[in-house]
């Protein structure tokens, strides 16, 4: 039972993680805003960069981005409290059940990592030159909340036998 309630606690502490980076975002919208609308404008890249044809100077599309990082963040939050839900309910049950019950947390982890990989990696670090910011940059912070999440994710889905 400790590596089944370990796995549970684990995505419980992501699922609040995920609460707290959301519900920070929207407490704190100015600041977290201002990050979105720096990156997104590539203000504070490089001085003549040739990517600049990528940066948007749209406030709209500012605010689009930015709660589309707090719904993904948001989402992330309610699959791993339903995804800690499940694994709660087949705690104990037999080994195959309890496998089985690891879906949701392939599906949190995923929206996770579409977050701050995708999101703040690939579009914000690659797409926007956010690397190339150093005020602006959430490169290394995002490093490691997604590594946060797949370490859970390889933990989780290593296979449970039956309760002795």
């Amino acid at each position: 039972m400790t590596f089944r309630y370990s796995k549970i606690i684990m995505c419980l502490c992501l699922a609040a993680f995920a609460f707290l980076v959301a519900f920070g975002n929207i407490t704190d919208y100015g600041s977290n805003y201002a990050f979105v609308q720096h990156v997104l404008s590539m203000d504070t890249t490089f001085p003549g960069n040739a990517l600049m044809y990528r940066s948007i100077s749209n406030p709209s599309l500012w605010t689009a981005g930015y709660w589309l990082i707090i719904c993904g963040e948001a989402l992330t939050c309610i699959l791993f409290l339903i995804a800690s839900w499940q694994l709660w309910q087949a705690r104990r049950l037999p080994g195959a059940a309890f496998n089985g019950a690891k879906r949701f947390v392939v599906v949190a982890a995923t929206m996770g990592f579409l977050v701050w990989y995708f999101g703040f990696m690939v579009i914000g670090g690659e797409w926007f030159a956010m690397w190339q910011s150093q005020t602006w940059n959430g490169q290394e912070a995002a490093f490691k909340f997604y590594m946060t999440i797949l370490a859970v994710l390889i933990f989780v889905n290593q296979p449970d036998g039956d309760l002795a």
